[in-house]
């Protein structure tokens, strides 16, 4: 039995770790590996090869930083099949979703490639007599990254390449569920060249989380997650003085108008409801038909649900993999039960599905749910799962009310032909990221990422320019050269530009 070890310092050690956890094969339901499960004293280890690290990649070029991210990049491009193939076997999506997923995190480290032209201070001269002043941005020191099971690449890769290209290093604590996509980009890193001790990795369950989010020695903390959870170390790590990104959850609505493409609105909210088996913050789970649109929409979103082709995630024509663990796939079935008692028409139910070769694999269909309400827990709550409910609207303006309405702020999607509608959408709705057309609005490396609401804790977006501001502090520096031979004489008074 494979057992899958932190990373500390440039190398794989097993720690202080006495207990391990199951790593599962979700498409047989087979245990594969065990992880070790970390706590303080191997944060602690961690930490201290993180800021000896620091004292010297601190004071790296930024030419040495962007040559080390040039050079990772690169390595992600080769590896790309391979890393797939990794998360695809502990996460379960299909290798090409991987693939997908690698693809969105490489573009945060082809940002951080740029970071010369990002990280220019300012300069003005001359703002007193003889005295000019200046600005620049700083690392931090360590920071840390804890993410979550459904992208084991993606998310971290959207935390540590600024982090470290801005002069910082870093500890990643990732899902124990997936865990060897962490370990693999450690190795990537060496041998792009970063110094040992500049990337870690520790495994681990709640108890290396509190010791992260506690530990003097960590700067900052990014974590992606359940909305409960970011609360908890939202209020945790500032409690102990640290910055934090802390994204919660989400339950992100797809409007669609009755001037909308109907085939052409079903086809993306099919790939963004039931893609990676529903398992993203991102997903599209409430479709919103708005007046007309209603009974189109819901007949061709059951034909294109009854077209996906669930199975192992590496086998060829595979559209949905199975859940991530046996207890998720529980959730999601009872999810669908808990809706069709409360009233809503399960019109595809995915319950109960077995793929030939694979019947102990967590698998579970895609389900459509139509006639759901505000007051039912299908609604309410983060299924997480591949399950998309119908809620019928009368009007835009009511849609915009249900969604702002809603806790969660993530993201949203309008599917129509009016200019002005879309227009009066992305104005109106309180959600922090909107698509018009497309179902996953998910911005590119160089915007930030983040929602509103209970679905971002704090004010800290990740990525883009608000991952720069959050990963360094600036100086301002007023200066003043004299002559040797002039004399200036000190005022008592606040200084002003005279």
């Amino acid at each position: 039995m494979n057992t899958i070890p932190h990373w500390i310092n440039g190398s794989p050690t097993p720690g202080s770790a006495t207990t391990s956890q199951p790593v599962f094969n979700p498409a047989t339901g087979q245990e594969q590996a065990q992880v070790v499960l970390g706590g303080a004293a191997d944060v602690d280890t961690a930490v201290a090869a993180a800021s000896k690290a620091f004292e010297t990649w601190s004071d790296s070029s930024l030419t040495q930083r962007t040559q080390v991210m040039f050079a990772f990049r690169q390595l992600l491009v080769e590896h790309e099949e391979e890393l797939g193939r990794i998360i695809s076997a502990e996460h379960g999506k299909t290798v090409d979703d991987a693939r997908g997923e690698i693809t969105r995190g490489r573009e945060v480290v082809e940002y951080a490639c740029g970071l010369g032209d990002v990280l220019k201070g300012s300069f003005s001269d001359q703002v007193s007599r003889g005295i000019d002043v200046h600005n620049f941005r700083q690392p931090l020191g360590v920071v840390a990254g804890i993410t979550p099971f459904n992208f084991p690449a993606m998310v971290p890769l959207w935390m540590h390449p600024i982090a470290i290209a801005t002069g910082n290093t870093f500890i990643l604590k990732p899902s124990e569920r997936d865990p060897s996509a962490a370990n693999f980009v450690a190795e990537l890193y060496g041998r792009a060249g970063l110094p040992g001790g500049v990337f870690n990795v520790v495994h681990g369950g709640k108890d290396a989380v509190d010791a992260i989010l506690t530990h003097p020695g960590i700067e900052a903390v990014s974590f992606v997650g359940s909305t409960p959870i970011a609360k908890y170390v939202h209020e945790q790590a500032t409690s102990h003085g640290k910055r934090v990104q802390a994204l919660g959850g989400a339950k992100n609505h797809a409007v669609v108008l009755p001037d909308a493409d109907l085939e052409f609105a079903a086809n993306h909210i099919t790939a963004g409801a039931y893609g990676s088996a529903g398992e993203r913050c991102m997903a599209v789970s409430v479709a919103v038909a708005v007046g007309e649109a209603a009974d189109g929409l819901v007949e061709v979103l059951t034909s294109k649900a009854r077209e996906i082709t669930v199975g192992p995630g590496n086998a060829p024509g595979t559209d949905m993999g199975p859940l991530v663990t046996k207890a998720a796939q529980e959730r999601v079935e009872n999810a669908v039960a808990n809706a069709a008692t409360q009233g809503a028409t399960v019109v595809v139910d995915g319950r109960g599905l077995k793929v030939e070769g694979h019947e102990e694999g967590f698998f579970t269909g895609p389900s459509l749910l139509d006639h759901v309400t505000t007051e039912m827990d299908a609604y309410k709550e983060e299924l997480f799962g591949p399950v998309l409910a119908v809620i019928r609207a009368e009007s835009l303006d009511q849609a915009i009310d249900l969604i702002n309405a809603n806790p969660y702020g993530n993201g949203t999607a309008l599917f129509t032909a009016s200019g002005e509608a879309a227009r009066r959408f992305q104005r109106n709705v309180k959600v922090g990221m909107i698509g018009v057309n497309v179902p996953v609005p998910v911005p590119m490396s160089y915007y930030s990422f983040g929602g509103w609401k209970d679905s971002l804790i704090g004010d800290n977006p990740i990525h883009g320019p608000e991952g720069i501001r959050f990963y360094t502090r600036p100086k301002v520096v007023t200066t003043r050269w004299p002559q040797q031979a002039q004399p200036i004489t000190a005022a008592f008074n606040f200084p002003t530009s005279n």
